[in-house]
């Protein structure tokens, strides 16, 4: 049967008179998708883009619990506050609370003898802004749930009278250690502190107020295993609360946090959770997913499909995540606490991974929020002087490489997005004049040679940067600004130094501009990076033509393209973790690749694109906990198979317009702004009939095989007639280096 989303039209459109059957499209959700395999995602409660991600956490350490969770474990050690969504990087894990009662004493030296519970996914639930598990050893039923700022716990006791629930600030796990902790117990329902650790990021504050639905009989408070009264503060400190319980009886917490002061968790929890009813926190929590997720409806008779889209939707909104409290401060990357003036500041920008495909899908779906995120990034270089590169909870990590703020930022000019230009520019332009990171030596051979670093990154480097520098040429030739936008131009072009025409590959060199002496492209070494010269040759998103010319035509290129995709690695070639989801060369579950299937279309060949980006659809995404083929990466891996499930793609995700690929539903609307919507449909859909045989815009045929972003934002309609043969197509039909900003 085919199967409509239908939403109840009063709830999310004011100008909805109709009243239609109510379908919640979080129940198309799938938290655990990526909990498995190497997705490193986290099955918790949150909503869209906030603070608090109230997740299990299994205790144990390691890549696969990078998350706090993997789903082939069987234990839970208790649920903090704060994760990290698909990423490899092992933070946050902050506040830990477990509940226990009478009934296990067991420990064990795996979780460094802190209390836990076997659990079964069986009596395990997820979906967006609800999380539950049946603590098998202690008969304690687990339900979390989440607002902005506060994390909102139900625990459902057995009779017992020895009931307790443990508060742990000197838990930690992978990288994450504590620095400083804090524990006051005001009274028998209150409890506020604070805990600093240091990790990947490494002055990370949060500051917490609990307040409790029943008052506790008695506690008992630790500094560093010693106990104490009222107070405690040290390095690790935590607190076990006492109860007596009686059969099914239950109890709520409500934790308010801060990254600026108690003042400011104290308020969370005042503004944001007034009452102890878990149920209506929940339901918020459940609607403002809902609306959230109706921004773009689907049409589809494959449920597993459906259900996958709904995820990567779902996912694509974790992060960034919200920095700021109520009272508008925050911790700085200046390690001040500082207070954002007129917008919510947000963190957790991932952005070598999420400037690609994540930040353009904002643009779409949450222009408003898109101008907190580009003041935010502002924000950071008022603070330090530099844009970020990989900003977590007020932190610089200087994680991965470019200085990929900026395309972010420009892209964001383009669309229309309202901030301060001229700062946003001072910013792009000082960020890439810097000379850490090697961007000196960029700037002097105009390329990063080789050195003797872990992570030289050379050849990477140089390309990320030149397109950056693409992009801060283009926001200054809209200024005005000649003498800029002449220096970036030429800059951008540094690509071309590492360029070997023997190998016709981007090849490293040494400072003495003599190429390495000994190179095999599929080797995975320091000079690319997390990547080889395979899949980092394609990396030139903002000067296509240019690069296949240096391969010495379209036929050439193609002919590369053919071979990315059909070199499969040897069994005896080793790969590195992070090469997952292969096709060839191509690594799906790594971002460098990500536009590269799409590049069939600037030869002339669309219907290779369309045949691999349907192969990437329905290979590389599942319904099931390894459903992920790589990390998920903030939103980058989901906002790729949002983008290209709907039949198009940024390739440069700066320059406005998106690449046709092949549409995977009948039919997706997408809900833009003040009601105005953008409905793709797809004619003699089929298994069989993959190929694009004719487009129509708003009912004119198009003869161009990508569309611009305000052709999409201005609403309409885009048809996709489908064929099971390939149509000949005509060179000029494909989008050319430039901004299309008409």
């Amino acid at each position: 049967m085919r199967v409509v989303v239908v939403i109840l039209c009063a709830l999310f459109f004011s100008n909805c008179t109709k009243k239609e059957e109510i379908v919640q499209l979080s129940n198309y959700v799938n938290p655990f998708i990526g909990t498995d395999g190497p997705g490193n995602t986290y099955p918790g409660a949150t909503v869209p883009f906030g603070m608090v991600q109230l997740s299990p956490d299994i205790g144990i350490s390691g890549w696969d619990r990078i998350a706090g969770y993997f789903y082939k474990d069987s234990i839970i050690t208790g649920f903090s506050h704060t994760h990290l969504t698909g990423t490899g990087a092992g933070d946050m894990y902050d506040i830990l609370i477990m509940p226990t009662n009478s009934q296990f004493k067991g420990r064990i030296k795996e979780n460094n003898y802190k209390p836990y519970s076997r659990f079964s996914h069986k009596r395990e639930k997820a979906s967006p802004g609800y999380y539950s598990v049946d603590l098998l050893d202690y008969n304690i039923k687990a339900e979390l749930t989440t607002t902005k700022r506060v994390g909102i716990h139900k625990y459902t006791f057995p009779e017992d009278t020895a009931s307790e629930i443990h508060i742990d600030l000197g838990y930690a796990l992978n990288w994450d250690s504590p620095t400083d902790t804090y524990i006051k117990v005001v009274d028998n329902k209150t409890i506020e502190g604070y805990r600093k650790s240091s990790g990947w990021a490494k002055d990370q504050r949060i500051y917490f107020q609990i307040k409790l639905s029943k008052a506790f009989k008695a506690y008992k408070l630790y500094k560093n295993d010693t106990l104490v009264k009222n107070v405690a503060q040290g390095k690790k400190v935590k607190l076990t609360l006492e109860y007596a319980t009686n059969e099914n009886e239950t109890i709520v917490l409500k934790t308010g946090l801060s990254t600026a002061n108690i003042e400011g968790a104290k308020l969370s929890v005042a503004k944001e959770v007034a009452t102890f009813n878990f149920e209506e926190y929940k339901t918020k929590a459940e609607n403002t997913w809902n609306k959230q997720l109706g921004k773009i409806l689907v049409s589809t008779d494959d449920e597993d499909q459906k259900k996958v889209f709904y995820t990567m939707l779902y996912q694509s909104m974790l992060a960034p995540t919200l920095l700021s409290d109520l009272n508008n401060n925050y911790k700085g990357a200046n390690h001040k606490v500082m207070t954002a003036k007129g917008f919510n500041r947000y963190d957790t920008f991932s952005l070598w991974d999420t400037y690609r495909a994540a930040h353009p899908l904002y643009t779409i779906l949450h222009p408003d929020k898109v101008s907190d995120m580009i003041n935010s990034l502002l924000a950071h270089y008022k603070e330090t002087g530099l844009l970020p590169v990989w900003s977590m909870q007020g932190n610089e990590t200087n994680m991965m490489i470019g200085y990929h703020a900026v395309p972010v930022i420009v892209d964001a000019y383009f669309k229309g997005i309202k901030f301060d230009k001229e700062l946003a520019f001072q910013a792009c332009k000082k960020s890439a004049l810097d000379t850490s990171r090697q961007i000196g030596a960029y700037r002097k051979l105009g390329y990063v040679p080789i050195d003797n670093h872990h992570e030289n990154w050379s050849v990477s480097k140089t390309l990320e940067y030149a397109y950056d520098d693409w992009c801060i040429a283009q926001m200054a030739k809209a200024l005005g600004k000649k003498e800029e936008y002449t220096f970036f131009s030429n800059h951008s072009e540094n690509w071309k130094n590492l360029y070997d025409k023997n190998s016709t590959f981007f090849r490293p060199k040494h400072d003495n501009k003599e190429f390495l002496e000994s190179f095999t492209p599929k080797e995975y070494s320091n000079y690319y990076c997390e990547s080889n010269a395979w899949q980092y040759f394609w990396s030139v998103q903002h000067d296509i033509e240019g690069l296949i010319k240096s391969v010495g035509g379209a036929e050439n290129f193609e002919r590369k393209l053919d071979s990315m995709f059909s070199l499969d690695p040897l069994p005896e070639d080793k790969l590195p973790i992070f090469s997952t989801g292969m096709i060839g060369q191509y690594a799906h579950g790594n971002e460098p690749s990500h536009h590269v299937a799409y590049l069939y279309n600037y030869v002339n060949k669309p219907e290779k694109t369309q045949k691999l980006i349907k192969e990437i659809l329905t290979t590389q995404y599942k319904n099931k906990p390894d459903g992920h083929c790589g990390n998920e990466d903030c939103g980058q891996m989901s906002s790729w198979y949002v983008f290209s499930s709907l039949g198009f793609y940024p390739v440069n995700p700066a320059q406005g317009i998106y690449a046709f690929g092949t549409p995977l539903f009948n039919e997706a609307t997408i809900q833009l702004n003040e009601g105005t919507k953008f409905t793709v449909k797809v004619k003699n859909k089929s298994d069989k009939n993959i190929y694009i045989d004719t487009v129509e815009l708003n009912g004119l045929p198009i003869n161009r095989y990508y569309i611009t972003h305000n052709e999409i934002m201005k609403g309409g309609s885009l048809v996709f007639k489908m064929s099971k043969t390939p149509k000949d197509t005509k060179a000029n039909m494909f989008p050319t280096s430039k901004i299309y900003s008409e």
